[in-house]
């Protein structure tokens, strides 16, 4: 008798059960991964798009600004907060100058985003809480503020005021 036999396969064996369940946990490991991955790879790839125009928002109606003084005007500006679109009150100190040139200043200082006043007796803006003082055309007069007052940008059209975003501070 042959002791070596050779046993040929008899053809393939069905799966056992264990490699079904190993596939079925691998088949929903990567759907998982898939689910979150290409959300994520959208995102990455392709972010939302910025506005390229800025929003210009109507404020007040030139002639009734004064003349050589700052005047606080409140308007209702839209900002977007990544998708969503908030519309906030906001306001500006405005000095309108005798050959009609308007500046607007942001309403925060510059030292720690407090709020200032106008002081008309002295006539300029002065923040309480650490006694930072601005010339009417927004340069640091006293205090600890370590830049003149950020300005919006401002436009004249038909006789109305409006302001855009604030400018870029050097």
């Amino acid at each position: 008798m042959d002791e070596h036999h050779t046993h040929e396969p008899a053809g393939e064996l069905p799966p056992t059960r264990r490699k079904v369940y190993l596939w079925f946990i691998n088949g929903a490991m990567s759907l998982i991964g898939a689910a979150l991955a290409v959300p994520a790879a959208i995102y990455l790839l392709f972010p939302p798009k910025a506005r390229k125009e800025a929003e210009w928002v109507e404020t007040a109606d030139l002639a009734s600004l004064p003349v050589g003084t700052a005047t606080e005007i409140s308007f209702q500006r839209n900002r977007v907060d990544s998708w969503k679109l908030i519309s906030e009150k906001a306001t500006a100190w405005v000095v309108k100058q005798p050959n009609g040139q308007v500046t607007a200043f942001t309403p925060n200082c510059t030292h720690l985003g407090c709020a200032y006043h106008w002081d008309d007796a002295s006539h300029t803006f002065i923040c309480p809480c650490h006694t930072s003082a601005f010339s009417i055309d927004g340069k640091v007069l006293a205090g600890p503020a370590p830049r003149p007052l950020d300005r919006y940008m401002v436009k004249i059209e038909g006789g109305k005021l409006e302001i855009g975003p604030p400018e870029a501070h050097a």
